[in-house]
């Protein structure tokens, strides 16, 4: 049973590397101690429950993935939510916040607490991939250079630090 006052916290997540999921794991240890719950986007249920609700997807395409979506479409209105993301670019480029417009644009009835995204180890086969078409080659380059061992220790203390900033604001908003 819940406590008068106390805050129940849903840290949720998509991850296809481990990435998303290394992030969600900082994310809920940041919570502290408040009642919450953590688990893959396929089981995170129905979040009318939840005070707070984080919600993270590795940034594909400057998007999100497809799981992600009818997820986000589905928060209820006025419900506090908070957006992370790992990607393969620089911190705060173009598209990891091209993604988080999207995702605020399909959570639209959500009352958006913040976002935060760090970088992620890309898959190899996609930079492959990726290396091969001129128009993406140089992000593939610099994925492949800078962004191999993120999330990395800082990465995840500032997750921990997002965490706490967005339970503060949804405690006095």
């Amino acid at each position: 049973m819940q406590k008068e006052g106390e805050m129940k916290v849903l840290v949720t997540f998509f991850s296809e590397t481990g990435n998303t999921e290394k992030l969600a794991r900082a994310i809920y240890e940041g919570t502290g101690r408040v009642d919450k719950t953590i688990a893959p986007i396929d089981e995170a249920g129905d979040v009318a429950g939840y005070d707070v609700v984080f919600c993270g997807f590795p940034v594909q395409s400057s998007s999100i993935p497809g799981k992600v979506q009818p997820f986000l479409k589905s928060i209820p209105e006025g419900k506090n939510l908070a957006i992370f993301a790992t990607h393969g670019s620089l911190r705060g480029g173009q598209l990891a916040v091209t993604a988080f417009d999207y995702a605020m644009t399909l959570a639209n009835k959500a009352k958006i607490l913040g976002t935060f995204g760090c970088r992620g180890k890309v898959k190899s086969s996609l930079i492959e991939a990726l290396m091969k078409n001129p128009e993406h080659k140089a992000w593939a380059k610099e994925a492949q250079s800078s962004a191999v061992n993120h999330p990395d220790v800082g990465d995840i203390e500032d997750g921990k630090d997002f965490a706490q900033k967005m339970l503060s604001k949804a405690h006095s908003g």
